[in-house]
């Protein structure tokens, strides 16, 4: 082939198919999302079951992020990662949860850590309003509503 004589439509072809494929095949690769945070473990090896406070908690490896995340009896500190591929749902593929439980007093009880595997389901936030509020259906307000009318108000008669 000369110089300046473009490629043949043959290559074209397949150049254009080749870059689809790898085109359709980079955005069906998984990406990885993280999110929380838990503190390292040379931190939590410092607390002290016993002895140490929320106060000295709190300044040794801080308070959870969120204040959804706090509770009297127990701090819970979170992280996890997320795989997200192509059309399907997100999945977490790793999970981990370190929980420092209280006392009355405010002096720490206990450090634990849960993962994905332990299957540990901890309500991390509790939103729970109950409504008074009934759905109604227009068939059922219609249908409700046959024994309120009065016939002769809707005639626009006397009576």
């Amino acid at each position: 082939m000369a110089i300046g004589q473009t490629f043949p439509i043959r290559q074209r072809v397949r150049l254009g198919l080749a870059l689809l494929v790898i085109s359709v095949t980079a955005a069906c690769s998984a990406t990885f999302n993280n999110h929380g945070y838990i503190p390292p473990e040379e931190e939590l090896a410092a607390i002290l079951p016993g002895v140490d406070t929320r106060e000295s908690v709190e300044s040794s490896v801080g308070r959870p992020a969120t204040s959804g995340v706090m509770r009297d009896e127990a701090w819970f500190y979170a992280d996890y990662r997320v795989r997200n591929f192509a059309y399907r749902a997100p999945e977490i593929i790793e999970r981990n949860i370190v929980a420092i439980s209280f006392d009355d007093a405010g002096v720490v009880q206990n450090i634990e850590r849960f993962g994905l595997e332990d299957g540990q389901i901890v309500p991390l936030s509790r939103r729970v309003t109950e409504s008074s509020v009934q759905e109604i259906t227009l068939l059922r307000q219609i249908l409700q509503n046959f024994g309120r009318i009065n016939v002769a108000d809707a005639l626009g008669g006397d009576t």
